[in-house]
């Protein structure tokens, strides 16, 4: 049997299973829109395209749809022009629950049921449509919920696993909670009014005029923590997070996808650094560990490797810090041999690894990995215990994390994976000005004109420094405008987080001066600056490398 996709909860799914349909949720992340690019405007969002890429790959032939919002109704337009599905519908329900909502609602369901019976030839079965209703069944005991707008399975399933509690997916058409009309009538007309009544009345979604109800997501006594969706470009969701963000006591994750699986392994950075918090215990205490009592911190970031070696009393006894090259593993192998040889050891001597950083999964030398952002805020409690932020600008992201009294991670913000702001973008741009990364660092700190580079992207940036070049503009004055622009992006992170001082900055371009200064002046705070705080995160997987027990 051909199956029926939709994509919404307010799909009248019951409707069409008693007319002989097989009902399956619309529900991929595609590895690219190259299909939907070629038919729909840049701007439509990711969900969009994503509806569009499903029917144009071959894989949907029925599909209904339901007016949620501009972009559906754009898809909806595209699709029909197209003429590649054998059955196509949109629901057009009001964003109401009020008598007239209603009302309008089965009209719309009598109208879709006789268009669907026609296409399929069948009968309403009245027996299949009751036992269509299923029951809704939350997760009891302690859970994590995941809440917003629709969150794929893939990502779910990628979510669920990485969480150290029960999760269930309550984004979206997820939340389906369409109850069983009471005595429901014997006539079709009547049964239907009865129908529209309990498809409006359900949890309703951020597209409902009246929003109220949905606090039963969330008003849970076994609710643990929150991760919370959102799709890129689209504000419906973002307003709710912003409400939770200020009323929720529980820990809170926000996770924004453009609906594809391209930022999957940033999406994962994420969970992990989420679920370590979650799970977060006092440090066990020490035993006598194995081999000779020294300790190792790998991490492996997009642009250098940097290890730490520690003795038993924490001090540092190497630190190193190397291109990673082609491969993470292989970056990763060199640089602890150096580390090794500097610190007169072997593999042998070594108690316990701790890789941490993008590459950390592929390094197979560690006993254990732990995300950057964990290990960030424990190398950076160590070197500085006031230290309350850290902001961290990469090689290919920037994050801050916010940080309680005792170095444990109360929240943090990453960048999305554009480059703007991060020390690739401070490299393209010393590469456009033909200038070292040192002297890039020197050149923007005494300037005269106030110059701005507004574009968001790096390579309009670049663009807009060549433009700058042309116009002979001084050097210093387009350096300066580039370091105020990494500031803004780092001083946007860290209002998001709430950050406080004392305020550090890790990383390797917390050895640039310009931007430091830039930072300091956007911020209108000083930021603590330790001479190991590009090797802050190594440091701090060495660091639970320590804490580890002895088997």
């Amino acid at each position: 049997m051909t199956p029926t996709h939709y994509i919404c909860k307010y799909t009248p799914t019951e409707l069409l299973t008693a007319l002989g349909g097989d009902c399956v949720l619309l529900d991929e992340a595609p590895e690219n829109f190259d299909l939907s690019d070629q038919v729909a405007h840049p701007n439509l969002c990711g969900f969009g395209k994503s509806i569009l890429q499903a029917v144009l790959s071959g894989g949907v032939r029925e599909l209904v749809l339901v007016n949620c919002c501009d972009t559906i109704r754009s898809a909806y337009d595209i699709l029909k022009a197209h003429g590649k599905l054998d059955f196509l519908y949109m629901l057009d329900l009001l964003h109401n629950q009020d008598g007239c909502s209603v009302d309008h609602a089965k009209g719309q369901l009598l109208a879709l049921a006789e268009a669907y019976r026609a296409y399929k030839g069948t009968r309403f079965d009245r027996d299949a449509f009751l036992r269509a209703f299923a029951p809704v069944r939350p997760l009891s005991g302690p859970h994590i919920t995941v809440l917003g707008a629709r969150m794929g399975q893939a990502l779910f399933d990628m979510t669920q696993s990485l969480l150290p509690l029960p999760a269930e997916n309550s984004t979206c058409v997820n939340n389906r909670s369409v109850a069983l009309p009471p005595d429901p009538p014997e006539d079709f007309d009547g049964l239907m009014g009865a129908y529209a009544r309990a498809l409006l009345g359900q949890i309703p979604c951020m597209r409902m005029t009246d929003k109220s109800g949905r606090n039963r997501l969330y008003n849970d006594p076994g609710l643990a923590g929150v991760v919370y969706h959102t799709v890129k470009f689209c504000d419906y969701y973002g307003f709710e997070y912003a409400q939770l963000k200020e009323e929720l006591s529980v820990p809170l994750l926000k996770l924004e996808s453009d609906g594809t699986r391209q930022s999957q392994e940033q999406l994962r950075t994420r969970l992990e650094a989420f679920a370590e918090g979650l799970h977060r215990e006092d440090a066990p205490l020490r035993r006598s560990p194995a081999g000779k009592g020294y300790y190792a911190g790998i991490d492996s970031g997009s642009t250098t490797t940097d290890v730490v070696i520690l003795d038993q009393e924490r001090s540092v006894k190497a630190k190193v810090i190397l291109p990673t090259g082609a491969g993470a593993s292989g970056g990763a192998a060199r640089a602890l041999e150096q580390a090794l040889q500097e610190a007169g050891l072997t593999q042998a001597d070594l108690s316990a690894t701790v890789t941490t950083g993008y590459g950390r999964s592929v390094i197979s030398t560690g006993d254990k990995s732990i995300t950057e952002i964990t290990c960030h805020a424990k190398g950076a409690h160590f070197l500085n215990p006031d230290v309350r932020t850290v902001i961290d600008i990469g090689g290919q992201d920037s994050k801050v994390i916010r940080l309680d009294e005792a170095g444990g991670v109360v929240n943090f913000v990453m960048n999305d994976k554009c480059a703007a702001g991060t020390g690739r973008f401070l490299e393209m741009m010393a590469r456009t000005l033909e200038l070292t990364l040192e002297e890039i660092s020197q050149v923007g700190l005494v300037w005269n004109e106030d110059i701005t580079i507004s574009s968001m992207c790096t390579v309009f940036a670049d663009s807009e420094v060549v433009s700058l070049v042309a116009q002979n503009k001084a050097l210093p004055d387009i350096v300066h405008g580039l370091n105020k622009s990494v500031a803004a992006r780092a001083a946007a992170l860290f209002r998001r987080v709430k950050g406080e001082a004392v305020c550090m900055m890790t990383g390797g371009v917390s050895h640039n001066q310009g931007v430091v200064q830039a930072i300091e002046e956007t911020l209108g705070l000083p930021l603590f600056i330790h001479e190991d705080a590009q090797l802050c995160g190594a440091l701090g997987a060495a660091l639970f490398a320590w804490e580890m027990p002895a088997e």
